[in-house]
């Protein structure tokens, strides 16, 4: 299929497992997805709390993640965050081939403390993306939260998905948590296979 990021190289492929990476002027990402993976993470992008957060995702999402990224830091996280996501939501895209035979449609509520966190999602090939995450501060950790709101839109852009994810909360990270455990939740669901379709979930019968 064609690469939904133009600079992206897959570097290997064995059935839902990818491995792929970008390099610019700003970062240096190889990231590897395995769909049908058991949780398992691996994750360096010199971003401590978005380290915790791509792997909370995996884990509740039973996705296998490793990331290896520098990025310009010494200027801040903007790159560096919104890269991996692009790289991510890319591979994911990859990953899913022609996106015959499975569920498509997700959705999960998580909550955590005071917190909760909805996400709805159609990985049916149509990006867009509608976030409402309320944070109350500016950074968790070396964190700048304005940019999880974009790191998620980077995601939908790339992995050709529609996602609606919602939370409130008076923690903000337990508010980006809840958000990236529910994300990591309805990916599943929807990335998995369906035993009843041989097809595309599409009545047009195409993404």
């Amino acid at each position: 299929m064609t690469t939904p990021l133009g600079s992206l190289d897959v570097v290997d492929r064995e059935g839902r497992r990818v491995t792929v990476r970008r390099s610019t002027r700003e970062t240096d990402i190889t990231l590897t997805v395995d769909l049908d993976g058991t949780g398992t993470a691996d994750i360096e992008t010199g971003v401590g709390f978005f380290d915790h957060l791509l792997g909370s995702l995996a884990h509740h999402g039973l996705l296998d993640l490793t990331v290896r990224a520098t990025g310009d830091l010494h200027v801040d996280d903007h790159h560096t965050v919104e890269d991996v996501a692009l790289v991510l939501g890319a591979a994911v895209a990859e990953a899913l081939g022609d996106r015959a035979g499975i569920v498509r449609f997700g959705d999960a509520s998580v909550p955590m403390d005071e917190a909760v966190a909805s996400a709805i999602l159609d990985v049916g090939g149509r990006p867009y993306a509608v976030i409402d995450l309320p944070f109350r501060g500016e950074r968790a950790g070396t964190l700048t939260l304005q940019n999880v709101e974009h790191a998620l839109e980077a995601f939908a852009r790339t992995s050709g998905t529609t996602l609606h994810l919602r939370g409130t909360g008076r923690n903000d990270h337990h508010l980006a948590e809840a958000a990236f455990k529910a994300l990591g939740r309805a990916l599943r669901a929807a990335t998995s296979p369906d035993p009843r379709r041989t097809g595309l979930a599409s009545t047009k019968g195409s993404t």
